[in-house]
């Protein structure tokens, strides 16, 4: 198979993202986590513009990486400066990599109103700059920014841009769009062009997604003969962000034939989506193409049933290709497939189960539903609705009240929250006291308190996530509210609901469906 060489840009492109940052020891475990999964060229920052990026530059050659290269990333020299003064240029060379990628300019419009230079001046700039770099024994990747732009308006002089970088020696030519506005089928045709006229020199692209076809974009212009492309991880980027890598290897190694990372590799793109998201605080997108969890849920009860059958009446790839999974969501358009389909994915026993409490569990979530409660985001809760329906379920302990205090004690003092709750668990009553940030913290660390000594299971189930929806506002203050928990063990996460005009009430529900979900798989 054909390679496409893969150039990964979040630590720099991708940390321009509004809200998006990496700490020092994240960006090592990143950078390690990309050298496993196979990408090929990691940029690490502006070497020589900000000391947080120079220090990666230090740590990372203190790792031993297997496969990725570290690129250091700079622009041309200053327009009225020689390259071997320049200091930007000094700190690329400190920064000790075999690979830098330049960046320089390529439509006119950034040579005149950004550079305030002359078009001969600019030419010179790239020429001077790849020379110098490559005279200290670099390999140069030269970054054409807003080449696509920049060839729409004068295709000769974008050319003559490429071709000062190639006669100084740049080993591979990455077009850039930029501004994000370039459509597919300008990106095939402007590619094409470029790679007839450097037949033996690498081109790459380079996408940004303001039209929202960051990726496309980049598809086209491998489908027109590039063979290096550019992006982010999860599309992290300025603006509406860059080319999202995670939806571009894919569907390069999977629909175009093209060897990217390879089909081993390929099973960890899901994890390396969900951990990028961690080390930089991002809430992961459900519907992320490919690695989402919605990308390969079905819920339409026609659709269960074809999947069923056969997958790929459904589904464009199999999950399991890019380390995901199927999901069966139930609902009120759900019929009997969803039903069966969703309890073997949870692991609940079928073998007993009748037509007749099949369609018990159907009314029950219509019902369930019409109060406002919702199952597809909280398998845990439908697991627990199943067993109950199927006389499968016992209570492994038995409400006997709680209370839930909130204070505040003046104005410039933080509220404390601090809630009892007494319980009875295989015939002995506890009663426990817990504090937390939050009314809600503090009833599940009381809760914990008079369960762990009978259950030290549950001291491994931590709450991720907490979400409230208000169901009708025209209500204001006695509005129907739905909660829903996320919880974790460390080893898998699940979600439960609860619906209630009181949130407390409501948070209950999904605090206790969450503790049952963990006791039920011990127990079993």
């Amino acid at each position: 198979m054909e390679k496409v060489f893969t150039y990964d840009t979040t630590l720099r492109d991708g940390a321009q993202s509004e809200g998006v940052s990496f700490s020092d020891s994240g960006k090592l475990r990143f950078t390690r986590m990309l050298d496993d999964f196979g990408i090929d060229y990691i940029e690490g920052g502006f070497a020589g513009s900000n000391p947080r990026d120079r220090k990666f530059f230090e740590d990372i050659r203190r790792e031993k990486l297997s496969h990725s290269r570290i690129v250091a990333f700079g622009s041309t020299r200053r327009a009225d400066m020689d390259a071997a003064a320049d200091p930007q240029l000094a700190g690329l060379l400190a920064a000790d990599t075999e690979y830098v990628t330049i960046y320089g300019k390529s439509w006119l419009l950034h040579v005149t109103d950004v550079l305030r230079t002359t078009a001969m001046n600019n030419l010179q700039m790239i020429a001077d700059t790849v020379g110098h770099l490559k005279s200290q024994g670099r390999k140069i990747i030269f970054d054409a920014e807003h080449f696509y732009d920049g060839f729409k308006n004068n295709p000769e002089y974008a050319l003559k841009a490429l071709e000062s970088a190639v006669r100084e020696g740049a080993c591979a030519l990455v077009l850039c769009d930029t501004n994000g506005g370039t459509l597919p089928h300008e990106s095939f045709e402007i590619t094409s062009r470029v790679c007839h006229h450097f037949p033996d020199v690498e081109i790459g692209a380079h996408t940004h997604d303001d039209s929202g076809l960051g990726a496309a974009v980049a598809l086209e212009a491998i489908r027109a003969g590039a063979r290096h492309v550019q992006g982010t991880i999860n599309g992290y980027g300025e603006r509406t962000g860059n080319a999202n890598l995670i939806t571009i290897i894919p569907s390069v190694e999977l629909k175009m034939g093209l060897f990217c990372v390879g089909s081993e590799n390929l099973k960890k793109l899901h994890k390396v989506s969900v951990v990028a998201d961690d080390l930089t605080n991002q809430r992961t997108d459900s519907r992320r193409p490919y690695v989402g969890r919605a990308s390969f849920s079905h819920k339409a009860g026609a659709h269960v049933n074809a999947v069923r059958k056969n997958p790929a009446t459904f589904e464009h790839i199999d999950p399991a290709a890019v380390g995901n999974q199927r999901r069966i969501l139930v609902s009120e358009l759900s019929g009997g497939t969803n039903v069966r389909m969703k309890a073997e994915e949870l692991g609940v026993d079928l073998s007993t189960i009748t037509k007749e409490q099949i369609g018990a569990v159907l009314a029950a979530v219509k019902n369930k539903e019409n109060e406002g409660f919702s199952y597809e985001s909280a398998d845990g809760s439908f697991k627990i609705l199943l067993h109950k329906i199927l006389d499968q379920h016992k209570p492994f302990f038995e409400l006997l009240g709680f209370r839930c205090i909130v204070e505040k004690r003046g104005p410039q003092e933080p509220c404390i929250s601090e809630a009892t709750i007494k319980v009875r668990v295989k015939g002995e009553t506890e009663l426990t006291a817990g504090e937390g940030e939050g009314p809600v913290d503090a009833l599940n660390q009381a809760l914990r308190k008079a369960l762990v000594r009978f259950y030290p299971e549950i001291d491994t189930v931590s709450l991720t996530d907490y979400r409230v929806r208000i169901l009708d506002p025209k209500s204001a203050t006695r509005a129907v509210t739905r909660v829903l928990i996320e919880s974790g063990d460390g080893q898998r996460t699940w979600g439960t609901v609860g619906v209630s005009e009181n949130i407390i009430e409501a948070s209950w529900q999904a605090l206790l469906d969450s503790v049952e979900v963990k006791l039920i798989d011990v127990e079993t």
